[in-house]
């Protein structure tokens, strides 16, 4: 199997745009302020846009394509055929390894960082007398999601490129061998049944 320039192309830009939502994310933070009720002597929490939501659940869904793209065409390394032991091996099992981490971790980023955003406090607080906390996402939880959508992709294509290396050398070569080793018996074959003639 060789490297196919369309599913590298199609990772790459799954990677990209969410490292884009990412960030957009990072930048769109639920942020809440305390109000005033018009009707009674209580204060609630007044929210604005749930944005960051939207994209970091958008940016989760696009990692995880990209993800199942990625391992459906390698089988998992797991599932396809056998490789050539040897670097390009170790390498290729190191980014799986690699790639997987840094997939899980971003997505546990995102998870949990449109969760935390969408979350709204739901109770109120008498005017002056208690102290109401409005919950919201602390700073940087979609920032790390960026970053390791972005270790990631790199590990993916890392990953993709060593197997692609290791999975089409091996094979290639073996039926070279077998090719070789087949070309030499018949020829043998051949010689010694001439000199069986002359004989």
């Amino acid at each position: 199997m060789g490297v196919s320039i369309p599913i590298l192309v199609i990772t790459i830009s799954l990677h990209i745009i969410a490292f884009v939502l990412a960030v957009g994310a990072e930048r769109r933070r639920s942020t809440a302020k305390v109000e005033p009720d018009q009707y009674d002597e209580r204060t609630y929490c007044m929210y604005d846009t749930d944005a960051s939501t939207v994209y970091g659940l958008s940016a989760f869904g696009l990692l995880l394509i990209s993800q199942t793209l990625v391992n459906g065409v390698t089988r998992c390394l797991c599932f396809g055929k056998g490789m050539m032991g040897g670097s390009s091996t170790n390498c290729a099992v190191f980014f799986f390894t690699f790639s997987w981490v840094s997939f899980l971790a971003a997505e546990a980023c995102l998870l949990a960082g449109s969760a935390r955003n969408a979350y709204h406090t739901k109770y109120r607080a008498i005017f002056h007398v208690e102290h109401l906390s409005c919950a919201t996402l602390r700073k940087g939880v979609f920032a790390a999601a960026a970053a390791l959508t972005l270790v990631s992709m790199i590990a993916s294509v890392l990953y993709y490129w060593t197997h692609s290396k290791a999975d089409t050398g091996g094979w290639e070569r073996q039926r070279q061998n077998e090719g070789q080793l087949g070309m030499t018996s018949s020829s043998n074959s051949n010689l010694k049944a001439d000199e069986f003639q002359k004989v």
